[in-house]
């Protein structure tokens, strides 16, 4: 049996608590479907800062750049003491370092959960994630945002030729799996040489794939449209902060934020994490909802299976996806976010319960 190692970051507020339960079924999925799952937790966050004096030091970079997989708890980096002190994003460090370019962020109504928009959805945003307005990592040396003056602030923006072309063959390539069809989202009206650069590149990609529809919204009007008629869209691509935003508005329209998953794709890397935040005032209390990042570590697999040519790995995060769907069909099982009494623990249990049931099914 190949043993496969994947790195644990419980990071802050929830983030220990989620990742125990996504540790649990991920086991229970590991020897169900015979993995060979073993897994280091590493110190990131405020725990690492309070030993290393650093949230995200040389040494846990190392030890997570030798797993196989990344699975990533929630951190609270907006009450990180400054960067000069020791306070790094350890999300945006990884995103960086290990070059995981595509931010892939399904938004899908689940069973038994009312969709805010009215319909039920399935959609996924395919976000660039290495460029754009996020000062951690649009520049080789430096933030990408500076003070003028005391009274004036400056932010910078990269879109390059690479990254888009990249990020749009991802969307594409996921597309052909799908729908096919590929919405590109802008705001080329106002940004008209950076977005005029990522549309160009979403166009010669959008040649390759004549099977696919491919059209073009703007930011401001695509927001109108998600929530009007979010059903008539497949996948959307675009650049990272237009991302960022779009994929919480569609998550949230199809249902929950706390049920969104999402995976950090690289060539050589990936990464599984919950969309949402840490949620301190939740923390300790056996309440938090672990479906996004169960459903996020179910991508990982899926990533590890299409790269390693594994069909275990894929059936056993098609398990996990059935799994979680039973789970939340069941009133009783939701957490207190969705309207249940099940605690953090008790609905990993379940999931993880559930997986040899769905090992009947998957083929």
């Amino acid at each position: 049996m190949t043993q496969r190692v994947l790195a644990l970051l419980p990071g802050d507020g929830i983030g220990p608590e989620i990742t125990e339960a996504t540790r649990h079924v991920l086991t229970a999925a590991s020897t169900t479907f015979g993995l060979g799952l073993t897994f280091r937790t590493i110190d990131i966050g405020f725990a690492a800062l309070e030993a290393t004096g650093s949230t995200f030091p040389d040494s846990a970079f190392e030890m997570i750049r030798a797993c196989d997989g990344i699975v990533l708890g929630p951190v609270s980096h907006n009450a990180y003491p400054p960067r000069a002190e020791g306070g790094l994003n350890p999300s945006g460090e990884l995103r960086k370092r290990l070059d995981l370019f595509a931010n892939i962020r399904p938004a899908r109504t689940r069973a038994g959960i009312v969709p805010r928009a009215g319909v039920p959805l399935d959609m996924v945003v395919v976000r660039e994630n290495t460029e754009g307005f996020y000062a951690d990592r649009n520049l080789f040396s430096g933030p990408g945002e500076i003070m003028v003056t005391e009274d004036v602030a400056m932010a910078f923006r990269r879109i390059t030729r690479h990254a888009s072309m990249r990020i749009a063959r991802e969307a594409f390539a996921l597309a052909e799996t799908r729908g096919r069809h590929v919405t590109a989202v802008h705001k080329a009206n106002v940004m008209r040489v950076s977005d005029g650069l990522f549309l160009e590149c979403c166009r010669k990609v959008a040649e390759d794939h004549p099977d696919v529809v491919y059209d073009e919204r703007l930011v401001d009007a695509m927001c109108a449209h998600l929530v009007r008629s979010p059903d008539q869209y497949d996948v959307i691509v675009t650049t990272n902060m237009f991302g960022d935003i779009l994929s919480d508005l569609a998550s949230e329209l199809a249902g929950s934020l706390g049920l969104a998953a999402s995976l950090n794709a690289g060539e050589a890397a990936a990464m599984a994490q919950a969309q949402h935040g840490s949620a301190p005032d939740l923390a300790g209390h056996d309440i938090a909802n672990p479906s996004s990042l169960i459903g996020s570590a179910a991508m990982l697999l899926i990533w590890m299976g299409q790269r390693d040519g594994d069909p275990a790995l894929l059936r056993a995060a098609e398990a996990i996806d059935a799994s979680l769907e039973v789970a939340l069909s069941s009133p009783e099982m939701r957490t207190r976010d969705l309207g249940g009494m099940a605690g953090t623990r008790d609905f990993a249990a379940a999931v993880a319960d559930g997986l040899s049931k769905s090992d009947r099914t998957v083929g």
